[in-house]
C-alpha cells in the first residue's frame, strides 16, 4: 500500500509500504480524508521540536478489517482516530494531573504506516483508551479530518479562565487561528481581534466571522486600535497561533494586567525570545502553553461539529490526493489563497 514519508528536509515521498500486521485486537481503516496540520508542514520544512516524524494524524476513514477479539466496531464504521493516546491511569502522575498530552504513553502510540497512508492499522491500545470515535452519517469524512485540529483548539481553551463579554486577540489566523476566532464567538466574547500578515486569511475571517476586527500584524496602529477599543486596558486574552516568536513580543503589548497569553503555536526547534520578565510579573502576565489533545477534548470537538455548534467544513479550501503530497505541502507551506488543506485518499 501507499504511503506519504519524509526523505529529507522538504521532500516527501509516496512509497510503496508493506502493510502491517493486524493483531487480534486492532483494526484496519481505510483513510478517506486527512488534514494538512502546521505541525506537519514543520516537519517536512522546517525543524520540528517534537519526537514523531510520521505525517497524518488528522485522518478519518472506514474500517476495512476487525481483529477476532474487536467487539466495539465492526467492518464498515466510519470512524476518526486519535494518533496519539494517553493511558488515563490514576497511577499517572501526568494523566492524573489534567496533563494528559505530557503522560509516557502518549507518544508511543501511533497509527501504522501513519495517518497519510491508504491504510493504517489502529492498535489496540488506541481503541481500549478512547482513540476511535465513529461518526454520524451527517458529517462528512473532510469535516471528520477536522476533529483533531479543533480538540487541540479546545484544549488551549481549557487552560485558563474567561467569561462571556471577555475579549481576545488571535495572532495568526490559519485554519485553527480562525477555529480559535470560531471558539470566542461561541463563548460569546464581546471583542475579537484577528491579525495576519496574510491578507487572504484576514479577508477569509471578515467573511466569515461577523463582527471579527482584522488587522494586519504589521500596522503600526495595531496596539492603538487594540487598546482604544479594549477602554485602554487591552485584550483579556491573546492567543499565539502561529510558531513565529515575534508574536509573543505582541501578544505582552496587547493583552491586560492580569490577563492571559497562549502559546498555541509550534515553535521551531531551537527557537528563542529576548523578553522582558520584569513586564510579566510587574503586571501579572498568565503565559499558557498548550500542546496536542487528549480524547477528552475530541469527544468534545465530535460533539461540536456533529450538533452544528461550529460550522468548520467552512474553512476547507483545498483538496488534494494522496500522490500529490509534494504540492499539497507546498501549497499549505506557501499559504496562498488557502486555509485548511485537505488530502483525500
Amino acid at each position: 500500500m501507499k504511503a506519504a514519508v519524509v526523505k529529507s528536509n522538504s521532500i516527501i515521498e509516496i512509497e510503496t509500504v508493506e502493510k502491517p500486521s493486524l493483531g487480534s485486537h486492532d483494526i484496519v481503516v481505510k483513510m478517506e480524508a486527512c488534514g494538512i496540520c502546521g505541525s506537519d508542514v514543520e516537519k517536512v520544512f522546517g525543524k520540528y521540536g517534537q519526537p514523531s516524524m510520521k505525517l497524518g494524524h488528522e485522518p478519518a476513514g472506514i474500517i476495512t478489517q476487525v481483529g477476532s477479539e474487536v467487539s466495539d466496531f465492526n467492518i464498515g464504521d466510519r470512524v476518526f482516530t486519535h494518533h496519539h493516546v494517553a493511558c488515563y491511569s490514576d497511577d499517572c502522575h501526568e494523566c492524573s494531573h489534567g496533563n494528559e498530552t505530557m503522560c509516557k504513553k502518549y507518544y508511543t502510540s501511533n497509527l501504522e504506516p501513519c495517518g497519510l497512508a491508504e491504510e493504517y492499522v489502529v492498535s489496540e491500545w488506541n481503541i481500549s483508551h478512547g482513540g476511535v470515535l465513529k461518526i454520524p452519517d451527517s458529517m462528512s469524512f473532510e469535516e471528520a479530518a477536522l476533529i483533531e485540529p479543533l480538540a487541540c483548539c479546545i484544549r488551549a481553551w481549557n487552560k485558563f479562565k474567561h467569561q462571556k463579554g471577555d475579549s481576545a486577540v488571535i495572532l495568526g489566523v490559519g485554519p485553527t487561528g480562525i477555529m480559535h476566532a470560531m471558539l470566542a464567538k461561541f463563548f460569546e466574547f464581546r471583542k475579537v481581534f484577528c491579525l495576519d500578515l496574510n491578507n487572504f486569511r484576514l479577508d477569509f475571517a471578515s467573511k466569515i466571522m461577523f463582527e471579527t476586527v482584522t488587522i494586519r500584524s504589521d500596522d503600526p496602529n495595531a496596539l492603538e486600535q487594540i487598546k482604544s477599543e479594549t477602554d485602554n486596558q487591552g485584550v483579556d486574552v491573546v492567543i499565539v497561533a502561529t510558531g513565529s516568536l515575534r508574536a509573543l513580543q505582541d501578544a505582552v503589548n496587547f493583552v491586560r494586567k492580569g490577563g492571559t497569553i497562549v502559546m498555541f503555536g509550534v515553535p521551531s526547534k531551537g527557537a528563542k525570545i529576548d523578553l522582558d520578565m520584569s513586564i510579566i510579573y510587574s503586571r501579572e502576565i498568565t503565559i499558557v502553553t498548550t500542546y496536542a489533545a487528549s480524547d477528552f477534548d475530541t469527544r468534545d470537538a465530535l460533539e461540536k461539529i456533529s450538533g452544528k455548534k461550529m460550522n468548520v467544513k467552512q474553512l476547507i479550501t483545498h483538496k488534494y490526493q494522496l500522490d500529490e503530497c509534494q504540492r499539497a505541502f507546498e501549497h499549505a507551506k506557501s499559504g496562498e489563497n488557502a486555509m485548511k488543506i485537505i488530502i483525500n485518499n
